[in-house]
């Protein structure tokens, strides 16, 4: 590990300023679950590290504002499996915080660091495309809000600018009955990075968001209306080809160590179907 300063900023207008100074020198220091790996592999070599956890607007909170549910930058992914507003409005971002790393990890990791990363195969991507999140960002030149599939670019490139730092994601409440439900395949049980995530959203309208990642430079967000894959009367056998369809933009890469491109298009049909259905049935039991 190189030798680095060390900030700890008190608040978010600190940091930014320390953002902007050193532009690409600097990293942030929240959860450190990735940082800290990266540091001692040698693969970032910053000049200054900026640990963000003492600034009190970017403490671990969930909580209810203006028709949104705002989670701070410092949330670990433990608060987020935890939550009951996440479990009832957001239960497929739940399922996908919680098989993020370790128990350990899931201390220290945050969300807002899930998606910082830029990395495809990020848990907490697919979810947050299919819900609509918006990405809180405080800057020089004041603060914004982008979704967050414009925040998400490409292998480890986000819409971050110089002196920019994320401090919340904010996810709609729904205004109508939603089912959602995640997938995930690995190598093996355990800690393991995922071969594909998906996550699928159904709402009383009979609009179908299908999202999906790890096949491709980034997470995609694909969304059917003509009600038919939300169809509960329609088996999934008659939803093959429509299904298919959705999975347009995956392009699997073929220097992958996790899977060939052939296994993740044949299991991402898979996934696809069983997310569905499971969506489908939770979609169900809110409008009873």
């Amino acid at each position: 590990m190189n030798r680095f300063e060390y900030a700890r900023p008190e608040t978010v207008a600190e940091a930014v300023a320390l953002l902007d100074e050193h532009g690409s020198d600097a990293r942030v220091l929240a959860g450190g679950t990735d940082l800290v790996i990266e540091l001692r592999n040698h693969w970032a070599e910053p000049d200054l590290v900026i640990d963000i956890k003492r600034i009190p607007e970017l403490a671990p909170a969930i909580e209810e504002r203006d028709g949104a549910l705002v989670i701070t930058a410092s949330t670990p992914m433990a608060d987020i499996v935890a939550n009951e507003q996440v479990q009832r409005y957001f239960p497929a971002l739940a399922e996908a915080a919680v098989v993020v790393g370790s128990v350990q990890i899931r201390t220290r990791a945050t969300l807002a660091g899930n998606i910082c990363n830029g990395s495809p195969a990020a848990d907490t991507a697919p979810p947050l495309l299919v819900f609509d999140a918006v990405v809180v960002i405080a800057g020089p030149g004041g603060t914004r809000r982008i979704p967050v599939d414009e925040f998400i670019v490409g292998p480890g490139k986000t819409a971050l600018q110089r002196g920019e730092l994320v401090t919340a994601i904010e996810l709609p409440i729904p205004k109508r009955a939603l089912g959602s439900a995640y997938q995930r395949l690995t190598r093996r049980r355990g800690t393991d990075l995922a071969s594909i995530t998906l996550c699928c959203g159904v709402d009383a309208d009979g609009v179908t968001k299908l999202s999906y990642g790890s096949v491709g430079p980034r997470a995609f967000l694909v969304t059917e209306d003509t009600g038919t894959l939300a169809d509960p009367n329609v088996p999934i056998e008659g939803k093959t080809e429509l299904l298919d369809g959705m999975f347009h933009l995956a392009s699997p890469s073929l220097r992958s160590m996790r899977a060939s491109p052939a296994y993740r298009l044949a299991m991402l049909r898979v996934l696809g179907a069983r997310a569905l259905e499971t969506a489908i049935e939770r979609l169900e039991k809110e409008l009873v």
